[in-house]
């Protein structure tokens, strides 16, 4: 990085770079706080370790990690479920892990989870995040549960057609939604300026001069927000329900930020990602992150992407960005108090619809109906159940798929002269086309001597070897001649 740093003009690119991707961070930090059930502070100082701490680490040099809304709806119900000073313990536990598996090279492994799942999964943290936001633009409180959500719905319509404050805040949440949607259709110039803080900015300037009677962020200071895990917290780790929480932290918190690093690869021609590296640092930052009390990181893309398109040519941008977030922290808490919380909801109704895979569904539907099959049964699953179900159940039906499509098997029957039948099975012999084997196996005359040629088949499992054998003694039993197998 010091080298690069020497070039004309890196140095100046890095700085400009890492203030746009602050400004960019600074409202997802603090909307996915809020979201997640914590105070806000405490997205700042994941946002702060994930610059400081994991971007001075190796791994890849311009993605940027912070707090991320994917994690959203796992941190909120690990909060709810098991309470604050256990998420400390859960996202230590989980960074611990992250560390190891690294250590163990298992990095590159990653990148073998089925697309889908990974899709699906974003899919349906998507839709909990902008069901339980969508109260939250009106001010009001969240039911439990994806299908809770679903079925509040007719009543949050009700509150915010009978006007008052639900009334403001929905309005003004969807304000802030309406910037962020047009946002990206401004000059040039105007979108120098990220859309999050524009639309966060110009809702919260709204409150203040039209005293507006909306919810605001509570403010309680960046050190009184620490706190640590003690005894009791890391004694809950004994809890089978705990131990979920922390491989879903870990799977979805690693998964997020290879396949994040693999996305950032695309847009410059820098250093590739070492994915071994890269994983360590993250479990560097949430074992950090954990011993602070605060929430998980990831690497987030939108942040990544931002300072890859700001010009960031080292690490020193993602440092920076966690410098500025630092000293903004510490110096200007008070602004965050005025910020009010339906700009911050609809800042992540905004994330939520991204991680929906909208223009993706048809052309999967129309290549590979498999995989959009297992991106819908993942994203249902997460909604109506739970996350870690959610991807449990993904990840079985993508390995039942590639069972299913690597057991090729086909079947080929000859007449010889003298009436002999030379049966030829090649590809895959598995339990998962053992009917289909029989099926036209038991379709052929009793009457014929057969031979069967195995010599073809690049795998025989158990079962099928088990089934052919006792096919061919109830042939032999007809009292044809018995059945030849050609073995290799």
């Amino acid at each position: 990085m010091v080298s690069r740093l020497r070039e004309p003009g890196v140095l100046r690119r890095d700085v400009l770079a890492s203030f746009v991707v602050f400004l960019v961070a600074l409202p997802l930090c603090v909307g996915v706080a809020v979201a997640s059930g914590v105070p806000a502070e405490l997205g700042l100082i994941t946002g702060i370790v994930g610059g400081l701490v994991v971007g001075l680490l190796p791994g890849s040099s311009l993605q940027v990690s912070g707090p991320a809304a994917g994690l959203t709806v796992l941190v909120l119900e690990a909060v709810q479920e098991f309470g604050l000073g256990a998420l400390g313990a859960i996202v230590l536990a989980s960074g611990l892990l992250q560390l190891l598996l690294g250590a163990l090279k298992f990095g590159r492994w990653f990148r073998a989870i089925s697309v889908a799942v990974v899709q699906g999964m974003l899919a349906g943290i998507g839709l909990v995040l902008v069901l339980g936001q969508v109260y939250a633009l009106a001010d009001e409180p969240q039911p439990s549960g994806g299908l809770g959500k679903i079925a509040g719905l007719p009543g949050l319509f009700v509150e915010v057609i009978l006007g008052g404050p639900a009334l403001t805040a929905f309005l003004l949440g969807a304000a802030t939604l309406a910037v962020l949607f047009l946002w990206p259709m401004m000059p040039a110039r105007a979108r120098a300026v990220p859309g999050p803080l524009v639309a966060v900015g110009l809702a919260t300037a709204a409150v203040v001069l039209l005293d507006l009677d909306v919810a605001r962020v509570e403010v309680r200071g960046l050190l009184e927000a620490v706190q640590p895990p003690g005894a009791g917290d890391f004694g809950a780790l004994a809890d089978v329900a705990v131990i979920g929480t922390v491989l879903a932290f870990t799977l979805i918190a690693s998964a997020e930020s290879l396949f994040s690093a693999a996305a950032v690869d695309r847009m410059h021609d820098g250093p590739r990602t070492e994915y071994d590296k890269e994983l360590m640092a993250q479990g560097v930052g949430n074992t950090v992150c954990g011993a602070l009390g605060a929430l998980p990181m990831t690497a987030v893309i939108v942040r990544s992407a931002t300072n890859v398109q700001a010009g960031a040519k080292t690490s020193l941008s993602r440092v920076l960005h966690g410098g500025w977030l630092l000293l903004f922290a510490a110096l200007l808490p008070f602004v965050i108090g005025v910020i009010p919380l339906a700009a911050l909801a609809g800042v992540l109704v905004h994330a939520g619809t991204k991680l929906v895979p909208f223009k993706e569904i048809v052309p999967l539907w129309r290549t590979h109906r498999g995989d959009a099959v297992i991106l819908g049964v993942t994203t249902v699953t997460i909604v109506v159940g739970n996350l870690f179900e959610g991807v449990l159940l993904g990840l079985l039906l993508s390995v039942c798929k590639s069972a299913w499509e690597t057991s090729h098997i086909h079947l080929d029957v000859r007449e010889l002269t003298g009436g002999r039948l030379v049966v030829t099975i090649t590809g895959n012999a598995t339990f998962l086309r053992l009917p289909r084997i029989l099926d036209q196996l038991e379709s052929l005359p009793q009457d014929r001597p057969i031979e069967l040629d195995l010599t073809g088949l690049r795998h025989l499992d158990h079962a099928c070897q088990v089934a052919l054998e006792t096919w061919s003694l109830r042939h032999d039993d007809a009292g044809t001649s018995p059945v030849r197998l050609v073995r290799q």
